[in-house]
C-alpha cells in the first residue's frame, strides 16, 4: 500500500473530542542519528500527530549524553532513548538522579557488535575470541555509547559469556554512535557495539565486520524507548497518551509491505541519518551482508502486532541485574528493582493508547534464552538476588 493510500485509509476526524485534546500540543522530541529513530522520522514525514492534536519538532542530538541532559533541562519534552539510559537516570549512576519515565518500547534487536577485520580473520581462524584477543599483544579495546546502555550491558555480557572479564580484560570507551566508523578508521578501536546502520557503513568501507547481532545475545531483546520525565506524564497526561498513540501508529506503518525501504530514503537525508540509503535499508530488512546464512539472524523489529511495544517492567529489572553485575549499584537496588520499574515504566498509559488505536496489549514477557545458555523469565524477574549470583563472571 502506497503512503498516501495508507494515510487515506486511516484517517480519521480531525475534530478530537475534547477529552482528548493535549495539555501541550507542540513537543519538542530528540533523537540519535540510528536507524531505529525510524519511528519517529516516519510521524514527523507523515505528520502523523496531527490526528491526536499534536506537532512534532525532532530535534537530532549529537549523543546520548545530550539525550539525557536535555531531558534533564527540559529543552526536550520526550525522546528515543537507549532503555539503559532511563534507568541510569533514575537510578543516578554517573549523573543527577531524575524520576523517569519509559513510555514504549519502539523497537526490539537492530543492534550489532562489529570488529576490524584482522581480528575478525582471527575469530574465523581460531574459532574462539579470547584466543582472538590473545593475538592482539594487548589489552583490546571496544566502544559503546553510554555506560548504562544497552551496548555497554551487551557487550559486557558477549564477552563473558565467552569466559573474558569485560572489567578487568577490555577496555571500554564510550563513542557517541555516528562517530564510530571515524573511530575504526583512525585506528584506535579493536571493536564497537552500537544501532544500525553505521555497522554496515564500516562493513561497506572495509573498516570492520560484523560478528554478532544483538539478537545472539538476547533475542527479541527490548532496545529503544520512548522517554521522557516522570514530571512530563503527571503535567500533560493526554499529551504523553497522544505521543504513545502517534508512534503507535509510526511502528505499524513500517510493519507494512514496502515502507522499510521507503523510510530509508527517508533516514538517509542528511537532517535526520546522513548514510547511504542502500546500507540502511540492507539492515532494516535483515540483511547483515557476510553474516547472511551463518545462522537465523532476526531483524531489527518496530511493530509486529503491538508485540514489540508494551514497556514490561521486567524488562527494565534486567539492566538493573546487570548494573548490579558489573558493580554500578549496590543490593539495595535489587530489593527495590520492582518498584523502580513499575514506577518508571508507564504500563496503564500504554494500554490505555494502544486499545484507542485497536493494538492489541501483548502484557505477558516472554521467555528467552541468552547467548550464555540463561534464561530470562518472570521466575529470574522474582529474584534478582539469584540471578545475578548465578554469574561466575561479575563485580566482586
Amino acid at each position: 500500500m502506497s503512503t498516501s493510500s495508507w494515510l487515506a485509509s486511516d484517517a480519521q476526524s480531525p475534530d478530537l473530542i475534547s477529552d482528548d485534546v493535549p495539555e501541550k500540543r507542540h513537543l519538542r522530541v530528540g533523537f540519535v542519528a540510528l536507524s531505529d529513530a525510524a519511528p519517529l522520522v516516519v510521524a514527523k514525514r507523515l505528520e502523523l500527530g496531527h490526528e491526536h492534536g499534536l506537532t512534532l519538532e525532532l530535534s537530532r542530538e549529537s549523543s546520548w549524553a545530550a539525550v539525557r541532559d536535555k531531558l534533564l533541562t527540559g529543552e526536550l519534552d520526550a525522546a528515543h532513548s537507549l532503555y539503559g539510559l532511563v534507568y541510569g537516570v533514575q537510578l543516578g549512576i554517573g549523573g543527577p538522579r531524575e524520576d523517569m519515565a519509559v513510555l514504549m518500547v519502539l523497537n526490539r534487536n537492530g543492534q550489532a557488535v562489529t570488529v576490524t577485520p584482522s581480528l575478525a580473520d582471527a575469530m574465523t581462524r581460531t574459532g574462539d575470541l579470547r584466543e582472538a584477543l590473545a593475538s592482539l599483544g594487548r589489552k583490546p579495546v571496544f566502544a559503546q555509547t553510554f555506560p548504562t546502555g544497552t551496548h555497554a550491558m551487551f557487550l559486557n555480557y558477549w564477552f563473558a559469556a565467552q569466559g573474558i572479564d569485560p572489567l578487568s580484560e577490555v577496555s571500554s570507551i564510550v563513542i557517541p554512535p555516528a562517530h564510530m566508523v571515524a573511530a575504526m578508521e583512525e585506528g584506535g578501536l579493536d571493536g564497537f557495539c552500537c544501532g544500525e546502520p553505521w555497522h554496515a557503513v564500516a562493513q561497506a568501507r572495509g573498516l570492520g565486520r560484523t560478528v554478532a547481532v544483538s539478537s545472539d545475545i538476547w533475542p527479541n531483546h527490548p532496545e529503544k524507548v520512548l522517554a521522557c520525565r516522570r514530571d512530563f506524564v503527571a503535567r500533560y497526561p493526554k499529551t504523553a497518551q497522544a505521543l504513545v498513540r502517534t508512534l503507535l501508529n509510526a511502528c505499524r506503518w513500517l510493519d507494512m509491505p514496502g515502507h522499510r525501504e521507503e523510510a530509508a530514503g527517508w533516514l538517509a537525508e542528511p537532517a535526520w541519518v546522513g548514510a547511504p540509503r542502500d546500507l540502511i535499508a540492507a539492515r532494516l530488512l535483515g540483511d547483515f551482508g557476510r553474516m547472511q546464512g551463518r545462522h537465523a539472524l532476526l531483524a531489527v523489529s518496530f511493530f509486529d502486532e503491538g508485540a514489540v511495544n508494551y514497556p514490561h517492567p521486567s524488562d527494565g529489572m534486567w539492566f538493573i541485574s546487570q548494573y548490579r553485575r558489573w558493580g554500578m549499584v549496590g543490593a539495595d537496588a535489587l530489593a527495590g528493582a520492582s518498584r523502580t520499574a513499575n514506577d518508571v515504566n508507564q504500563t496503564a498509559l500504554f494500554e490505555a493508547a494502544a486499545r484507542a488505536e485497536g493494538v492489541p496489549v501483548v502484557s505477558l514477557p516472554a521467555s528467552e534464552v541468552l547467548c550464555d545458555g540463561k534464561v530470562w523469565d518472570a521466575a529470574s524477574a522474582a529474584d534478582l538476588g539469584a540471578y545475578v549470583e548465578g554469574f561466575a563472571i561479575r563485580a566482586r
